[in-house]
């Protein structure tokens, strides 16, 4: 990666985190542990994703000393939201099928909070056939097992087997390697979710099988022009984190560039081409995601590039 695309991925990702910052109030919970909060997981949606950003960006320890600070107080403040661990402890405890309460918490364990309770209840539930024979879609069967991974819990069955990574791999549409030209919207969205689960994220680039690496390295660049051409702007950004998910990690500069030219002033990134919201609210509500996308691809930009000093980009 050249020193101009490591500048712009900065300036974008720093941006980013601190508009998340200056509006966290806007996806602040307004009961715990209210019954909706407990039916919906959606009531805390923008609570998961921004602890997502924030864990990711301490993990990396990429960012600048103001970055980190920023990204510190933001998941406190979500770890607040949801009672350090209770409202998630009382959700699966009522809706023991349900997998948002682990994945939501593994973001708070890789930033270093945990709950012994809510551990103690997650390790009983995912033992049970029940859970285990849970109907999920591939890419999210596999995201369940990257939380449990880095909650330090097992997926145990019976006989003490661990997760099955190649079946569950097989079993979504990037395990087999398919015609590329016949992605859509919501399975381009699938294809991203089985690299970042697969490599928590960038963590363990290693992971992804070679075969899928090598044909993820083809077809990205591809993909991303096909989103940046109709103005899919967090799809587009959520393909750029796989680019550094991969074992050997691309990083484009004309990529950049095009975030960088759709990115507000105040560090909001839109979501698409249409017309942004005025209200505040409304606007937090819906460009928050790719926001966070914008935060995510620059740490794990930086990141790779701290871990692979000597790659540069194509």
């Amino acid at each position: 990666m050249t020193t101009d695309v490591t500048q712009t991925a900065h300036a974008v990702s720093s941006r980013a985190l601190g508009w998340l910052h200056a509006n966290r109030q806007y996806g602040a919970l307004t009961d715990l542990p209210g019954p909706d909060l407990i039916d919906d997981a959606d009531a805390y949606k923008a609570v998961g994703e921004t602890a997502l950003a924030t864990s990711l960006v301490l993990r990396s320890g990429a960012a600048g000393s103001s970055q980190l600070a920023l990204a510190r107080e933001l998941l406190e403040f979500c770890w607040d939201q949801l009672g350090e661990g209770r409202l998630l402890y009382e959700r699966l405890l009522r809706h023991p099928l349900m997998t948002d309460p682990l994945e939501t918490y593994a973001h708070f364990v890789r930033g270093g909070y945990r709950n012994a309770q809510l551990e103690q209840l997650a390790a009983h539930t995912m033992a049970l056939r029940s859970t285990r024979a849970g109907e999920l879609v591939p890419n999210r069967r596999l995201g369940v097992a990257n939380s449990a991974r880095v909650a330090g819990l097992t997926q145990d069955g019976e006989g003490n087997q661990g997760s099955d990574w190649t079946a569950m791999t097989e079993a979504t549409w990037l395990g087999h390697t398919p015609e590329p030209w016949h992605i859509d919207w919501m399975t381009g969205y699938s294809v991203t979710h089985t690299a970042f689960h697969l490599s928590d994220w960038g963590r363990i680039p290693g992971a992804l099988p070679t075969p899928i690496a090598g044909y993820l390295a083809n077809w990205l660049p591809v993909w991303i022009d096909i989103w940046a051409e109709t103005g899919q702007w967090d799809l587009m950004a959520e393909l750029m984190i796989v680019e550094n998910c991969l074992p050997t990690p691309h990083t484009d500069p004309d990529d950049w560039q095009r975030l960088a030219d759709v990115q507000y002033e105040d560090g909001m990134v839109p979501r698409d081409d249409k017309a942004v919201e005025d209200d505040p609210a409304q606007r937090f509500d819906a460009h928050q995601h790719p926001t966070i996308v914008a935060v995510i691809a620059g740490t794990l930009a930086l990141t790779r590039v701290l871990d692979e000093p000597h790659h540069s980009s194509s």
